[in-house]
């Protein structure tokens, strides 16, 4: 089992990726996990989809909406506690500048301003902690595995803003789960016309079969300027005749709808 996962080593996908059992194959981009999925080169793929404090990573939704048939088959939530890395020769009070991706940087954004320092996005937090070298005025926000793998030292702990910091994980596949009598179910949907009650109606629908929907967000449609489409996550299977119906009547009232998979729920949402 090949299992590839927006990389490289030291990540926190690469955790989350570690939770399967198989040979871990990082990707540089998301998109490139996706393809390596549909091409066959992997099994199954690893990305982040959304974060507590920052909301979803749009590229995700993107892909599973757009671009590639993959289904979610399995959701991985991980706290994320931040650490701020640096060179072994330095000391908290040399960084003048910090790497890391966008996210963990918006995520440790008070921590950040109150150490007066420069920021600097980079692909991902492991490439931030390779990037610092002997730079004993830089500093990295990464993974304990990434100081260890890049020979840093941690000169803070737990640097992100809010305490409850998790983010979610979805690994892709060919086909989705099977039911295991406690799932989520993902659908991306957009409505046939822009009228008043529009998605009331269609959320309606959920709420008569007594569907407990998780997760309401919208994205553009990528079609034109105010044009929309929404992403649902729900309680229960595709396969559930409560969904099935739902899906069977809200039909002629979307433009369309897509089912991004089926799959176990972790947590208690």
């Amino acid at each position: 089992m090949k299992i590839g996962y927006f990389g490289p080593a030291g990540t926190f996908t690469e955790e989350a990726a570690s939770h399967l059992e198989g040979e871990l194959v990082p990707y540089d981009t998301i998109p490139e996990v996706f393809e390596a999925v549909h091409t066959g080169e992997v099994d199954l793929g690893v990305a982040p989809i959304e974060n507590s404090i920052e909301g979803s990573v749009g590229v995700t939704l993107d892909l599973l909406a757009h671009q590639y048939l993959l289904k979610i088959k399995q959701e991985i939530i991980l706290p994320i506690n931040h650490n701020l890395l640096i060179n072994k020769d330095a000391e908290l009070e040399d960084v003048e500048v910090v790497y890391s991706h966008y996210q963990p940087l918006s995520q440790c954004r008070m921590f950040l301003e109150k150490m007066g320092v420069r920021t600097q996005a980079t692909r991902s937090t492991a490439a931030a902690a390779e990037m610092i070298g002997d730079n004993r005025r830089a500093a990295a926000i990464g993974t304990r595995r990434a100081a260890e793998l890049y020979g840093l030292k941690i000169a803070a702990e737990d640097i992100q803003d809010h305490a409850n910091n998790m983010t979610r994980f979805v690994v892709v596949d060919q086909e989705d789960h099977v039911p295991t009598g406690k799932d989520k179910t993902s659908v991306v949907l957009c409505l046939s016309k822009d009228k008043p009650g529009g998605l009331y109606e269609i959320l309606g629908e959920f709420a008569s079969e007594g569907i407990n929907l998780t997760k309401i967000e919208s994205r553009p449609s990528k079609e034109k300027l105010g044009s929309y489409i929404f992403f649902v996550d729900m309680e229960g299977h595709h396969r559930d005749i409560k969904i099935m119906n739902v899906i069977n009547r809200i039909q002629s009232k979307v433009g369309y709808i897509k089912i991004l998979g089926s799959y176990p729920q972790e947590g208690d949402d």
